[in-house]
């Protein structure tokens, strides 16, 4: 009787607790929903727009008004779309309310460094310029490099004279696993096909091997030069005297900055606010009226037009998986395509692709339904932050490839990348295994000693390292067989700049693994003008998730992460890297690693 009142009221009490939490999340559902609403905004004469890229830049901004929800806070925790923040600075250029920008931006922070989404930004920017219209930088926080490379194309830069400016090149840092996988008793076994598909070095090796920091070096290198040339552009200084200034390390501090003619001047918020005064003619006691890019995304486009014709851009963003969701890509993706393909109103298809690539499988199925769409309506790729391995496999059947001059792409290869855990499971789990089966394979590998972890009990012995080897080379070969269709190369031209390295767009332009350098921009008047048709609207796919299906999709998971944030605080980043490891197992077509560049 006691342990029945024992489970009852235990029972009365969680009842109770989730009741509430259930109260709780209910009430912060409503509150996200009535403040994002869909009330017009009105925006007043003499506004500035103001954009402040404090928050990750995605391609395509949600209208789903739970997305990224917090369960624990109770908001949502928003990200800013690439399509939003152009759409805006277009529709500002022809807004006789809209006055001016002004930049307000410490960094950037968007996939795989965010370079290909700054220039894209920055070049609307430059198109803005033309206008009689300003454009003015300040941060009172500062400016990292790529923050200052965004803010440079204003017509006055100005700075916190206390804040931080630190120009020191493009720089990176590769972490390796061998001997955290050696002391845990486990080995990594690979094959790969590629002498430049390094995308499995960090587990079998201590440092980067020649031919990975050579690939490395070269796309670096190109990328600090599109950022070199832009700033000494429009700050009138030379490449080679940027260069020195940035080997010399002469940039450390706002006086240093203003001392060489990278800033115009160092000032407080407060004289930020009077200037844009003076240039909005707004009197000194009056309001200064600024709207952010998320409210004017809201506003009314008077230049708008409605057609039948549509350019649908469907978004292939994440990891190649199996399955789809706003932040990766699975087979579904080809749902979107083929209604892309099948609708008759949809005169061209936009694939904007931002991915490392990932299953092999996966990206296969996702370009056949690419290269059928092309045979119905022209199919133009368009390449984000990055678009390598089996992203670029997506996109390869696409009639035209655009890429952004930062864009990373390339590194055609293929690996496959297993777990021995013979030491972990022996001798420090203590564990034995005692493989049967009624054929000599059976056991192919060892199979998974340890349940639903990707860790096998034996190495492979040299029979199953041939067979792996011949099934990865089938498959690298299979791949370069559509870029080679695709690109209309042959296939040893296409192995001449494939074997896993991976390019900046500008080299992969030189070696026709790229047609045009732009953005998505460019890429949608390209699927205009192949279509014929002069007037249009866009269409994105996939589309978004129900809201309230969504937050219940995410609701164990997002709990699940916040605990473990809390309970390792900064270590938090070693449980999801070692997670990572164990999911890039398998065949992978997918870039070597995650870039942050700084």
């Amino acid at each position: 009787m006691k342990n029945f009142f024992k489970i009852t009221f235990a029972s009365l009490l969680g009842f109770i607790i989730g009741s509430i939490l259930l109260l709780f999340i209910g009430i912060g559902i409503i509150g996200a929903l009535v403040a994002s609403g869909d009330k017009e905004v009105t925006v007043k004469t003499n506004s500035v727009l103001e954009i402040s890229l404090n928050k990750e830049i995605v391609d395509r901004a949600s209208d789903n008004p739970l997305d990224g929800f917090d369960v624990m806070s109770l908001k949502p925790e928003t990200k800013l779309g690439l399509d939003n923040i152009l759409a805006c600075i277009e529709k500002a250029k022809t807004d006789d309310k809209i006055k001016g920008i002004y930049l307000n931006v410490n960094d950037i922070s968007s996939s795989f460094g965010g370079l290909a989404v700054a220039q894209e930004i920055r070049n609307k920017l430059k198109e803005f310029k033309e206008t009689d219209k300003f454009i003015v930088a300040y941060n009172n926080m500062g400016y990292s490099q790529k923050g200052y490379y965004l803010a440079s194309v204003a017509d006055s830069v100005f700075l916190n004279p206390q804040a931080n400016i630190w120009i020191t090149g493009m720089g990176g840092e590769m972490t390796f696993y061998k001997n955290f996988l050696k002391k845990i008793g486990v080995e990594a076994q690979v094959i790969r096909v590629g002498k430049y598909k390094s995308a499995t070095e960090q587990y079998f090796l201590e440092k980067m091997s020649d031919e990975s920091r050579e690939q490395s070096m070269a796309y670096m290198s190109a990328m600090w030069n599109q950022m070199a040339e832009a700033i000494s552009q429009d700050r009138d200084i030379t490449v080679e005297k940027f260069n020195q200034l940035t080997n010399e390390f002469a940039i450390r501090k706002p006086q240093n900055a203003l001392d060489y003619k990278l800033i115009d001047g160092m000032i407080y918020e407060d004289q930020m606010e009077d200037m844009l005064k003076d240039l909005t003619g707004t009197k000194a006691k009056k309001k200064l009226n600024t709207i952010s890019i998320e409210k004017y995304a809201k506003a009314p486009n008077l230049d708008k037009k409605h057609s039948k014709n549509k350019i649908a851009v469907i978004y292939a963003t994440g990891a190649i998986g199996f399955e789809q969701s706003s932040t990766a890509i699975g087979p579904e993706l080809v749902e979107s395509i083929r209604k892309a393909r099948k609708d008759s109103t949809i005169k061209a298809i936009v694939l904007r692709v931002n991915s490392p690539g990932g299953s092999a499988l996966t990206s296969d199925i996702i370009w056949r339904e690419v290269d059928l769409a092309r045979q119905t309506k022209p199919v133009i790729a368009s390449m984000g932050n990055v678009a390598a391995s089996g992203g670029y496999y997506i996109a390869c059947a696409a009639d035209t490839i655009v890429a952004d001059p930062n864009t990373i792409t390339g590194s055609i290869g293929i690996y496959g990348l297993f777990f021995s855990g013979e030491d972990l499971i022996k001798n420090k789990l203590g564990l034995t295994t005692d493989p049967m089966g009624t054929h000599k394979y059976a056991s192919f590998g060892g199979g998974q000693a340890i349940p639903f972890a990707p860790i096998m009990s034996r190495k492979f012995n040299k029979n199953e390292r041939m067979i792996l080897q011949e099934f990865l080379n089938e498959g690298y070969d299979t791949f370069i067989s559509r870029v080679a269709a695709g690109r209309h190369k042959t296939k040893a031209e296409i192995h001449e700049v494939a074997q896993g390295r991976v390019w900046n767009a500008i080299d992969a332009q030189k070696h026709g693994l790229v047609d045009v350098l732009g953005g998505l921009e460019t890429a949608i008047e390209i699927a205009k003008q192949k279509a014929g048709i002069e007037e249009y609207r866009l269409t994105s796919l996939p589309k978004e998730k129900d809201p309230f299906q969504a937050i219940v999709d995410d609701l164990t998971g997002n709990v699940k992460m916040r605990v473990l944030k809390s309970e390792l605080g900064v270590n938090y980043q070693y449980y999801e890297k070692s997670k990572e490891i164990m999911n890039m197992g398998g065949v992978q077509v997918r870039i070597p690693y995650q870039i942050d560049l700084y």
